[in-house]
Parts: structure tokens; sequence; C-alpha cells
């Protein structure tokens, strides 16, 4: 009699292998001025795609953070306990550089090279990149107090990850947040109620509630309240100069469809010490800084998410054999991978490009800076849409295996729609676009600098864009129109950056299949004139 457990055709797991030794997020390292980080970041993607790093990430959203409201004598406490995976996937991420340490490092390209380290970092553990984040996108808001920026920026710029809530300047490292919405506006923060009133001695005390505050263990918070002014923004530390804890009660946390190894809060203020950034009644404008940095990272966070996933079914299928053959052989699912390949190294290239402009415009370029404004907005539009839509047809490669939790490949799939709902979600963004063309149309001259760049070196592209520019210039029902604008915009801006940048084979299928409308609305449908071998060469190993 046979053995009716013998085990075959079971792809091994996806351990040991290097998520960083990419050939199109090191090329777009390179190109975009980091050369100089490639080797680190290879070192850094071992660490990342090792057997440990993988424990790490199943355990910390296997065991999930736990409020402790009160100590053992009833003393108000507000703490979170994490298991020490989430301890692990911190320390070995901030020591990477992949929070606020590229705003010390003066090179030519950090912000590039800390935006690679970012995305590896993601393909390892998406829960743990909120902290790292909101850190990175703190500062430029927080440089608007400059007396604030020269106690703490060291700190946040440290590589050092110091768990513990104890006197921010007694650490070795910090790690911020943002507090924004509240429970009866969500997007729209003017109709925040928490109200802050000024001290004698320059401090302001909140009274309020706030939303969605997530990483309630970080050290520094940056919230909006109403100030006698109008909306502002405030720094609360979480334990004040003194050593004294700050008045952050923690109501609850959330319990929320992915991101579990984060914990996300609604926290209370009642006569909570806070500090002013910015001009009084300018809050938002204040905090938009952090916004936008954060936007940028949903952008590298859902291209790295959506590589892990690529990766993930291409592992699958090069070592599960169907009617005789490997998966990854068959026609039609050489197809879905080579679509899933080709959307992939779209937004991992538009990604490293806002990245560059992010340098290139914090070193004084005004038209990068004019640029990462309306691109940011497409391309967190676009790149955090699809995610959902290419988890979905990955975890499939894997068939039944795929929707099994060991594979890892559900967790990737509850964790897809999150950045396309953090910091402002579709339509938000959309409207962001015609805002900015409205007033700021040094943007749209910048957007269409870049797009010109490869004017005359693909004949859809040069007619998507003319369609286009027709388009962003049209008033009429423009808000009705915005999705479809942005898309739009988004597709042209990365085929532009294609034709420029990635073999002929790539820019030609994607040219052909989301330009000239040669194909269809699932992934999998690719011309049969497509040069599937050109576009599978390009899978992660």
């Amino acid at each position: 009699m046979p053995a009716t457990h013998e085990v075959t055709n079971q792809a091994p797991p996806l351990t040991g292998h290097n998520p960083a030794d990419d050939a199109v997020l090191l090329d777009g390292i390179r190109r975009e001025g980091a050369a100089w980080h490639v080797e680190d970041l290879l070192a850094f993607g071992k660490v990342t795609g090792g057997e440990e790093a993988r424990t790490w990430a199943d355990q910390a959203n296997r065991h999930e953070p736990e409020l402790r409201t009160h100590d053992r004598y009833g003393h108000r406490i507000d703490e979170v306990d994490f298991h020490p995976a989430y301890h692990a996937l911190l320390t070995t991420t901030v020591g990477a550089g992949a929070a606020g340490s590229a705003w010390a490092d003066g090179r030519t390209g950090a912000h590039v090279a800390r935006a690679g380290t970012f995305m590896v970092a993601t393909m390892m553990e998406q829960g743990h990149m909120c902290p790292v984040s909101m850190t990175y996108a703190v500062i430029p808001a927080l440089r608007r107090a400059p007396e604030l920026a020269a106690v703490y920026e060291p700190l946040l710029t440290s590589r050092t990850y110091d768990p513990g809530l104890r006197t921010p300047t007694g650490k070795q490292g910090l790690l911020a947040g943002m507090g924004m919405t509240e429970k009866q506006g969500g997007t729209d923060v003017r109709a925040n109620t928490t109200a802050a009133v000024e001290q004698a001695d320059g401090t302001w005390l909140l009274r309020g509630h706030k939303w969605f505050t997530s990483a309630p263990m970080n050290d520094l918070f940056l919230v909006l309240a109403q100030a006698p002014g109008g909306l502002s923004c405030f720094l609360v530390p979480r334990v004040l100069p003194d050593g004294t804890r700050n008045t952050f009660r923690i109501q609850r946390l959330k319990d929320k469809l992915g991101n579990r190894s984060n914990a996300s809060s609604e926290p209370e203020f009642d006569e909570t010490v806070a500090w002013l950034v910015g001009e009084e009644g300018r809050g938002v404008r204040t905090i938009i800084d952090m916004v936008t940095m954060t936007r940028l990272d949903c952008v590298l966070g859902s291209a790295g998410h959506i590589r892990e996933a690529l990766a993930q079914a291409a592992h699958h299928t090069r070592h599960r054999s169907v009617f005789g053959a490997k998966l990854i052989d068959q026609p039609l699912m050489r197809n879905v991978l080579a679509d899933l390949a080709l959307e992939s190294e779209a937004a991992t290239t538009l990604g490293l490009r806002l990245a560059g402009a992010a340098d290139r415009a914090q070193r004084g370029d005004a038209g990068e800076r004019a640029f990462l404004r309306l691109a940011t907005a497409v391309g967190k539009y676009w790149v955090c849409k699809r995610q959902p839509a290419i988890v979905a047809e990955a975890l499939e490669c894997l068939g039944g295996n795929g929707y099994d939790e060991a594979s890892g490949m559900p967790r990737l799939y509850r964790e897809a729609p999150l950045n396309g709902i953090w910091e402002g979600s579709g339509n938000v963004n959309a409207l962001d676009l015609l805002r900015a063309m409205a007033r700021e149309p040094e943007s749209l001259a910048a957007f269409r600098t870049e797009i010109e760049a490869a004017r005359g070196a693909d004949a859809r592209l040069d007619a998507a864009w003319s369609e286009l520019q027709g388009q962003l210039t049209l008033t009429e029902d423009a808000e009705v129109r915005a999705r479809r604008v942005v898309e739009r915009a988004a597709l042209v801006l990365q085929a532009s950056l294609l034709v420029r940048h990635a073999p002929p084979a790539v820019a030609d299928a994607f040219c052909a299949s989301r330009l000239a409308g040669d194909g269809g609305f699932a992934f999998g449908t690719l011309s049969p004139a497509t040069d599937f071998t050109a576009l599978l060469d390009r899978l992660p190993a």
C-alpha cells in the first residue's frame, strides 16, 4: 500500500532569500542618486529574508498588542504591551535607518536610500512600519518650532530603538506619531472639537478625544486642537520633561482588519500638556508637512508589499507542478505573473522616483518640490488602490495553499487595503490633484516636464498624454471625473518612467496594456504578442 502522508509537490517556505537583490529596486536606487547605499541595502535584505525575521513577523501578528490601563495598585498607566517579536522588528528596521535618520544624513540621495530600506523592511512585516513612517514624517513639521526641533530631532534621527515610557531626553532614540482624526469628523479635521488653552508658561492644555491614533507607545505626537486663533498643531509627549506621565488616557485599542501587530488607539486628553508647533490657527498647514511624507511612505509601502506578494507567487509557481509541468511554465500562469510583474515594476519605479524628488526638494530644488506636490497625490491614489487587487491575484496563484494562514498570504491580504485609507482615502487624493493644479499651477508644469521627457519614444504614450492634458484642464464636472483623471495621470506617469528606464519589453507591454487597451480588466490578459520571457526574467528570485 502507498504511504498516505508522503508530502510531494509542495513549495518550500520562502526564506533565506534576499528581497533587496532585485534589479528593479537596485536600478531605481542607483538612478535616483543613492548608489552608495546598495551594499548596505543588500546586507539588510539578508536579514529581512531570513527565517528569524519571518518568525518575528508571524509572532508579532499572532500575539497582538494588549492594553493595560492601570497598574496593580490602581494607578492609571495607559501602556500597551507588545510581543518581543515586535520589538525585534523595530530594533532591526530602525537600526537600518528606515525611520528618521535620513534627515541627519547630508549625503545626496539619503532619502532615496531610506526609501529602499523602508520598502525592504515592509516586505518583512507591515505593522511595525507605522511608527517608523510617522517618525520619519514628523521632522519637517517639527522644524516649524525650531526650539522643539533642537531638543527632539537628534533623538528622532537616531538609529536606536529604545522602547518604554521615560523622559524623552533621557532616551537613546525616539519614535513619533500623530493624532488628527476625531469620531465626528474623520477626514474633515476642521470639525475637530479637541480644545487647547494657553498657559502662562507658554505651554497649552488640551481636552478632547482622538478617534484613530496609532502606535500609542511612541514618545511624541503631533495633534490638532482648536485654539482661540483656530485649528492648531501641538506637540504632545507621553512623558513630560520632569519625568511625570502626561495625560494620555487610552480608551481602547482598535480591533482592525489587518495591521494587527501595530496598536491603534483612541486616546483622551484631559489637561494634557502640549507645545504649539507652527503658527496658531495654521495647524493643517503645519501638520500637512507630516502628512505629505507619510503619503510618500504609503506609496513605498504598497510597492514593497506588492513586491512581496509577487515574490511569494513566483516562488510557489517555480516549485509547484500541475499536469506534468511547473506552474511558472504554464502559458496562462506566465501571463498572470508577467502582468503582476508589470504592475510591480511600475509601482516600484514610481515610488523611487517620488523618493528622489523628495530628496532633491529637501536640497532646494523647486522644480522637484513642485513635481512632488502633484505626483504624490497621483502615486498615493493609484499604487495604493492597486495593492489589494494585486495581492488577491498573487494569493490565487498559490491556490488553496495561499488561503491557509501558514502561507503568510492571508496576512498580506488583510494588510492590503490599509495604505489606501491611511492619510487620505482615494477620494481625498483624487481631489487633492484638483486642488494642487488650481492652487499651485507650477506643480502641473513640473508634471508636464516629467511626462514629456519621454516624448516621441512611444506613440501610445504620446497619444495618452495628449488626451490627458485635455482632461487636466477641463473644469466642467471636475470632481465627478477626478478619479478617472488621477488614474490616467498615474498610468501616463508610470509609462513615461518605464519608457525611459525599463527594458523595452517591459515598457512596450505596459503601454500596450495600460494605455492602448490591449488587455482586459483582470490580470493575466496581456496580448499573446507580449514578450513574456523578458517580463518573467524580472520576477523576484
